[in-house]
This record gives structure tokens, sequence and C-alpha cells, in this order.
């Protein structure tokens, strides 16, 4: 596959975990060599950065992260500093790729390219209203099945792909310590628009979006405050999620999932894991069917307007149950103005 977009219509972004990103950054290099990539230094690794030559690239520390979020209540640590660098692009689509994350074949043995993959997702219509048998009907050799209207068929724009994992899948730390030796070695060669009303999780291990119709629409909000070494960033993808699509939905753009693919390597202890999440597995059960019943007003016409709604709702429906979705409210709201801010920075001295 060609990409029908420019090169530097893209930025990668990469939330950097682990500080010396040589093997990394080689393995990716005959994918990512050709576009402009965004890496975001977790704040609490304290070492420097191994980044190979022969790249484009810009790197973003704790002290860039200080300077331009100040004393706001939006934390960029851990996962949450992948989020830094969508609020720092300028660029139309975002493919965001985790450093413990390197290429994957198919079931021919080829090497698969995200990139590519995400774009073509994102650059052909989605089918959100009605559900074609044979996925994504604009895939080379698909097409919309016998019975799909007609006046559906032109699709809507996509604003979010989400792609799939190889060997460790995005499987929860519940289903981990249970199978601890579960592997995800199915390749399918698939990709379907999620329909609309139906919620997903994602994570931004393997995403690619497009920033211009999602503007701050994905948001590192729902934490809880750090205690120790505990962090809580697995389901602030969930929840950060849950927002994009529930946006999505009402502004009238597609979600697709499936391919892309890339290979998560082995990492972490489940056990420990499930003693961090535990707490935000049971408050999903709550923050889904909260989701699923959100209809945003007609006055609502951008991802700002969405998200600053959501805000407003999450205060008042949750946050007298739980403080985290009082201070995930906050945090909507903190991110909407630092989104701002930043975009207007960039037009000043454009």
């Amino acid at each position: 596959m060609e990409l029908n977009i420019r090169n530097d219509d893209i930025d990668i972004v990469i939330g950097a975990l682990h500080s010396d990103l040589s093997a990394f950054m080689e393995e990716w290099r005959p994918l990512f060599s050709r576009f402009h990539l965004i890496i975001v230094k977790d704040p609490d690794i304290k070492e420097e950065l191994k980044i190979p030559p022969g790249f484009s690239v810009d790197v973003y520390t704790r002290s860039d992260i200080e300077q331009t979020v100040g004393s706001s209540s939006v934390v960029f640590s851990g996962y949450s500093c992948r989020y830094f660098g969508y609020l720092m692009s300028n660029k139309k689509y975002i493919v965001s790729v985790d450093d413990d994350c390197t290429p994957a074949k198919n079931d021919k043995g080829e090497l698969i390219d995200p990139i590519v993959q995400h774009i073509t997702n994102l650059t052909t219509p989605a089918t959100p209203f009605f559900f074609n048998t044979l996925y994504d009907p604009f895939r080379k050799g698909a097409d919309f099945v016998r019975g799909y209207p007609f006046s559906l068929r032109s699709g809507v724009a996509c604003a979010l792909s989400c792609g799939l994992w190889l060997n460790l899948a995005d499987y929860d730390a519940p289903t981990q310590a249970l199978k601890p030796s579960l592997r995800n070695s199915r390749y399918v060669d698939a990709v379907l628009t999620v329909p609309v009303r139906a919620m997903l999780p994602v994570s931004g291990i393997n995403i690619a979006f497009d920033r211009e119709l999602l503007g701050p629409a994905l948001l590192p909000a729902f934490r809880l405050a750090k205690e120790g070494n505990v962090r809580w960033e697995t389901v602030e993808d969930i929840w950060s999620g849950i927002c994009v699509k529930v946006i999505c939905d009402h502004l009238g753009y597609g979600v697709k999932t499936g391919l892309p693919y890339v290979w998560r390597q082995d990492r972490g202890d489940a056990v420990e894991s499930l003693k961090k999440e535990w707490q935000g597995v049971k408050l999903m059960e709550d923050v889904v069917p909260f989701f699923q019943s959100m209809r945003l007003s007609k006055e609502a016409v951008t991802a700002e307007d969405c998200v600053i709604e959501m805000a407003a709702a999450v205060k008042e429906q949750l946050g007298g149950s739980d403080p985290v979705f009082a201070r995930a409210a906050e945090a909507m709201l903190e991110w909407v103005k630092l989104w701002k801010l930043v975009r207007t920075r960039s037009s000043n001295t454009a």
C-alpha cells in the first residue's frame, strides 16, 4: 500500500518509558525514517535518552512539560507522557506507538507497516450507522453486501484508527494473572467500523487519529492520586477511549479497529498490575453505563465543546460517588485550556 498523503502531514508520537531507545529505534528505522517523530520522555526517568542518529525527531523532557503546562492538574507521567506529544503536534495525523512494541509480521511472514495501514484507515470512509458483514467495504477486494442502504454507502470521515497487538495482547490484569501463558498469535486480516453507540476499549499503544477532527478529545484525565509507586494508566486509556467514542458518535465521525498489528513485548508482573488496576476495574462497571446513556447537546459542535460538556456531566452525575471522578472532570477542563493555549502560542509564532 502507498500513502496518498504527504509524509509531513504525519507525526509519530512515542512515549518513552525506557531510557535506552537504541534497539527500539533500529527495529522501526525502515518504517519511521521518512516521518517526523515526537518522543516524550517519562518525567520519572532520570537517565538521558539514548536515540540513534538518522531520524527527524523532537524530544520533550520534564522541563519542557513543566514549562508548557505550568501548575496544571493534568499529569504526564508514565504512559500518559504520550498525551504531551499529542498536545505539541501540529500535524493533521498522529500515529502513537509505545517503546515496548516492535514491527509485526502477517501470516505470510511479511512486515506490517502500521503507519500506512493506520493512515489508510483514516483516509477511507467509516460506516458506523449500518454494519457491513464483509467488514470495511473500502478495503481492496471488498464492497457493500446485499441489503446495505445506498443512502449510507458514502460513509463518514474516520477520525480514529485502533490497531491490535500480537504476542502480549491487550488483556487486563485479571486475565493475565489467571492465564499467564496466554498469547495472541492469531493474525486476522480485517478492518471494521465500530457501530455507533457501541463502546470499545482503546489503548494508545497502537492508534492513529485525525488531530484536526478530534482535537483534545483524546485526553489524560482519569487517574488515581499517586501513592508511592502506584500508577493507574491503563484505566486512563479506557476512559479516554470511551470519551472519544462518545464524541465521534455525536459529531458524526467513525472509528475503525483491526489492522494494523504491532508485536508487544512481554513486560511487567500481572499480579502487581492487578493490585494497581483493581479499583479502576470496579469503577468501570459504573462508568460504562454512564457514557452509554450520555447524549451531548446540539450546541456541542466541536471536540472542545464536547469535552467541556462531558466534564460538566461527569462532575454532576459521578463526582459525588468517588473523588476520582471530580478530579477527572477538572483535568478534562484543564486539558482543553492547555490545548487552546498551545494552539494560540503556535499561531502567534508561525
